[in-house]
């Protein structure tokens, strides 16, 4: 799957990938109910296409059913990002591994260019935000796995609940230089075929990332 290539073809596609990117960041706030009515007024739409987005996003994991509350955006809290993060931490590391022995090496040597362009925003002391799909770190080592399971369960599964946590909470400070920092060493692994150290070193970041950001919400 690649995120790229999804454009909206029809009315119901481009309500679901609009409505997914408001609440990936946060224009639609976490924790907030939906509302079919609303939601049809403001992407002009019907609101049995509002009905069919809202159930797509529900199995990303966008959304949740509560009894007697309906449909509403997933809260952004310390249980479940850490839940979030020990699923990530093993399927990302495994992405990381498959990816040292089954990419090309002109996939590697883009890789290394986008880590690259990367850096001009680390060095500006800017936050380090990654819009989706290939212009993602990580969106391309899932790729770079080559196992169609594995990018089914992230990319459909979890992947944008994770940006909703990442772009909503960023990442700032010096948490930004040491982020670059071990996405230089991962790659470097993977060019250098190390498939052992590429999934040790993709599951540390995750795992400092996951404390950095965890921090940030019990100081909400």
């Amino acid at each position: 799957m690649n995120l790229v290539a999804e454009k909206p073809i029809t009315s119901a596609d481009k309500t679901f990938l609009e409505l997914r990117k408001h609440i990936v960041e946060g224009e639609i706030a976490a924790g907030s109910k939906l509302s079919e009515i609303e939601l049809s007024t403001k992407y002009a739409v019907s609101r049995a296409v509002v009905r069919e987005a809202i159930n797509r996003l529900e199995s990303s994991n966008l959304i949740e059913r509560k009894p007697n509350v309906g449909a509403r955006v997933v809260d952004l809290n310390t249980e479940g990002l850490l839940e979030l993060y020990q699923v990530r931490e093993s399927l990302e590391g495994m992405a990381a591994r498959l990816a040292a022995s089954n990419m090309t090496d002109d996939e590697i040597a883009d890789l290394q260019s986008l880590l690259e362009s990367h850096y001009k925003t680390v060095k500006t002391g800017g936050s380090y935000y990654q819009e989706a799909g290939d212009v993602d770190f990580h969106y391309r080592i899932i790729q770079g796995s080559k196992n169609s399971q594995l990018i089914t369960m992230l990319v459909e599964g979890i992947y944008h609940l994770i940006r909703m946590y990442r772009v909503q909470l960023g990442m700032s400070g010096p948490r930004v230089n040491t982020a670059f920092d071990e996405h230089r060493n991962i790659v470097n692994a993977i060019a250098n075929r190390d498939p052992e150290l590429a999934e040790m070193l993709m599951r540390r970041h995750i795992a400092y990332t996951r404390k950095s950001l965890q921090k940030k919400l019990q100081a909400e």
